[in-house]
């Protein structure tokens, strides 16, 4: 008998609803869910392979631990839940107890943002390390976003979002919506929604070093040299003051630093005649975007990862909030906007441990790199390794990530974990890292789980709230991520003689099935997340104080569709977590990094050789949906776009193979000829070079493909902010001559 359920994709930001029909112990068919409040029945091809991965043969279901040495090919073999975590415990309490807390690192990827019980559980786990060598995907991807919400509202997680149903202008600035389905702006359907705005008369901007996909449907395209946005946002702010454009309305009435950031942007350096040979953006279409934003009364400038990923993310997007700010789209209708989720993301940070965040209260050990929330810049992760004394990382968890493929300088990272003294994997695949480890921890997969989006529901275009139980039931000896988190949390606590261990002496020893529903860990009461889920809807902001039609998890299980909670609204100044309520306009420390922006753009000018940026594909994710047959079936995606121009002076044509090579390493590719990236610019996407030995991904294995992060350089990053400045890379391109 075929029965309907209707999860939510946690693919990507989009957060699409389903309908899933399920025959037996098989998913029979996909479809998008017409009666979703937000995403009314849209999809994109990544939600077909939720089938895939839930039936995929290669996905593991129990936990493995390794046979063979840590330099050795590897070889594994099953274990029982109890030994598996037994050995992980005990060997990340002894390398603690023996080097000190910064010795056991954790790092946590992308896919830990889509999962609820990673947000509750598993930040629990890293926190409780009490490390300074702890990781996440943030530090190559949104962190100078989340720098510049910390600095000028108080708050890292107070990221405004744009009201995309309501602005009759969208700049977009390195960002690419068609491909990612949207990024810190959770938008189901957004090439419908940018659709739309052009439909009512209004108009969709693009600047990017490529004439993306989402460029082709816009109005217009502005082609941007890489690594230079924060330039241009400084002439955009240079023409604001020049020409007396300031539209600050209501939040002139709290808002500081205007005349500081006037007296910084007064520089004739910054002036669009000054600043168009570094960014190849023409003066005259400077003023205009000035202008535009200026005198249209709905309109939002947009930065994405191409805004963060680079020598001057931080700067570049503190300035898009300050463009928005000073134009008067900063908490307005058809603006960049702050959303009314109904979980508070910043009274749970606070109980996770996470706080309103933090930024340089100490810095990395090897290269100085500033701290961020509590986390340290990935791009030196494998220096920690590497380095000898005190504070070495020695033993490393990976939850939900791939940092073989996913960080810069990947060979290198590659090399340097099998010198750590213990490694374990939260994952439910053998992949490229995964192999490397010790012991491997698999959870049950999206479909077996609940999930509530309480990350992505805070950058959400519109307020809504969702609630979907799981579609299949585990099975009885698997275990979700939260569970492994908090049980690991427990027995690591019983290891230092914690409350941990009396749970484990009154339980006998088996903390299991205590723990999935309310385990003492750390010296807390550990919830499943679901219990933390209907608490945090019932003191959020649609929640008790509504009386009796406030949300609870039980309300949300009635409605299976979702619940549309209305558009967002405006939220200052009392969404401000600074202490006086007031936003801080011009940041000490972002002005004290203008010197270096000024010092490079004589050299931004004229790049001595090629530069690289990357590339998305509706049909990828990063590297974790490579092992799906209908994702990966067409022609490859792995090729390097080169300009018509630079492929000339080259002598290569599309099909040549090309040797791509940087200061950090060297790899082939295709190539394929395209006027779609601008002159001195090649483009290859994320995600992609499967295939090593030891790795279990039969698909994935046989898709052509190389990974960027062979030649990206760990040690170029953003020095503000520690990001790793992956777009912009200096490379050389040759052609490979064929084998006679």
């Amino acid at each position: 008998m075929t029965t309907r359920h209707y999860p939510i994709c946690p693919l990507c930001e989009a957060t699409c609803g389903l309908a899933v029909d399920v025959d037996g112990d098989r998913v029979a068919s996909i479809r998008g869910d017409a009666d979703d409040p937000f995403s009314r029945g849209y999809l994109c091809p990544k939600a077909t392979a939720l089938a895939d991965l839930h039936h995929d043969p290669d996905r593991l279901r129990t936990p493995l631990v390794r046979t063979s040495g840590r330099h050795e090919p590897p070889a594994w073999r099953d274990a029982t839940w109890d030994e598996a975590l037994g050995l992980v415990a005990s060997r990340l309490a002894a390398i603690r107890a023996e080097h000190g807390a910064d010795a056991v690192g954790a790092y946590i990827g992308n896919p830990g943002v889509h999962n609820l019980g990673l947000l509750t559980h598993g930040l629990a786990l890293t926190r409780s390390l009490g490390s300074r060598n702890l990781y996440s995907a943030a530090s190559v991807d949104q962190l100078p976003h989340m720098l510049a919400a910390l600095l000028m509202f108080g708050n890292q997680l107070l990221m405004p979002v744009p009201d995309l149903d309501r602005t009759d202008l969208l700049i977009v600035l390195g960002g690419n919506p068609a491909a990612s389905n949207g990024s810190i702006m959770t938008a189901p359907d957004v090439m419908g929604r940018l659709a739309a705005i052009r439909a009512r008369g209004g108009q969709v901007v693009v600047i990017d070093p490529r004439r993306t996909e989402t460029a082709r449907d816009a109005d217009r395209h502005l082609f941007i040299r890489p690594g230079t946005d924060a330039l241009l946002l400084w002439s955009i702010v240079h023409v604001l003051f020049a020409e007396e454009r300031l539209r600050l309305g209501r939040l002139g009435r709290f808002v500081d630093g205007v005349d500081a950031l006037r007296a910084a942007a007064a520089d004739a350096a910054l002036a669009p005649e000054a600043t168009a040979a570094a960014t190849g953006i023409a003066a005259d279409d400077v003023r205009e975007l000035a202008r535009a934003l200026a005198e249209t009364p709905r309109a939002v400038l947009y930065g994405r990862l191409g805004v963060c990923a680079q020598e001057f993310g931080g700067q570049a997007a503190w300035l898009c909030n300050v463009i928005n700010t000073l134009t008067g789209h900063l908490d307005t209708e058809g603006g960049m906007m702050f959303t009314t989720p109904a979980v508070d993301p910043l009274p749970l940070a606070v109980a996770l441990g996470l706080g309103a965040g933090g930024f340089a209260r100490w810095r990395t050990r090897v290269r100085g790199l500033p701290e961020f929330g509590g986390e340290s810049p990935l791009a030196t992760l494998v220096d920690e390794i590497e380095t000898p004394g005190r504070g070495q990382l020695r033993a490393l968890v990976t939850i939900a990530g791939n940092p073989v493929l996913s960080v810069p300088g990947g060979p290198r990272l590659e090399a340097a974990l099998p010198t750590l003294a213990f490694q374990v994997a939260i994952d439910p695949y053998l992949n490229e890292t995964t192999r490397l480890a010790d012991v491997i921890l698999p959870p049950t997969t999206a479909l077996e789980r609940a999930h509530y989006d309480v990350a992505l529901a805070a950058y959400s275009i519109r307020n809504v709230a969702r609630y979907a139980p799981p579609v299949f039931p585990r099975g009885d000896d698997q275990r979700h991520d939260w569970e492994i988190c908090a049980e690991l949390t427990a027995r690591l606590a019983a290891e230092r003689g914690g409350v941990g261990a009396l749970a484990r002496r009154v339980l006998g020893g088996d903390v299991a099935e205590f723990l999935g529903r309310h385990a003492l860990a750390a010296g807390k009461v550990v919830l499943d997340p679901d219990r933390l889920l209907d608490v945090a809807l019932r003191a959020g902001p649609h929640g008790l104080r509504r009386g009796e039609h406030g949300l609870s998890l039980a309300r949300l299980r009635r409605a299976p569709h979702g619940l549309d909670l209305g558009p967002l609204e405006p939220r200052l100044p009392g969404r401000l977590a600074t202490a006086d309520k007031r936003i801080v306009l011009a940041p000490p420390v972002m002005l004290a990094d203008l010197p270096r922006l000024r010092g490079r753009a004589v050299e931004l000018a004229a790049p001595a050789s090629l530069v690289l940026i990357g590339r998305r594909s509706l049909r990828s994710h990063n590297s974790w949906l490579h092992n799906s047959a209908r994702l990966v079936k067409g022609k490859p995606r792995c090729v390097l776009w080169i300009h018509p121009d630079d492929a000339a002076a080259r002598g290569l044509a599309t099909g040549d193979t090309a040797r791509l090579a940087s200061t950090v390493g060297a790899i082939e590719v295709p190539v394929a000829i395209s006027d779609e990236v601008m002159p001195g610019v090649v483009s290859l996407p994320h995600g992609w070079g499967h295939g090593r030995p030891g790795a279990r991904l039969r698909v994935a294995a046989t898709v052509p493909g190389v990974s960027i992060n062979d030649v990206t350089d760990p040690a170029r990053v953003d020095e503000l902010t520690g990001t790793a400045a992956l777009s912009g890379q200096p490379v050389t391109v040759a052609r490979v001559e064929a084998a006679p």
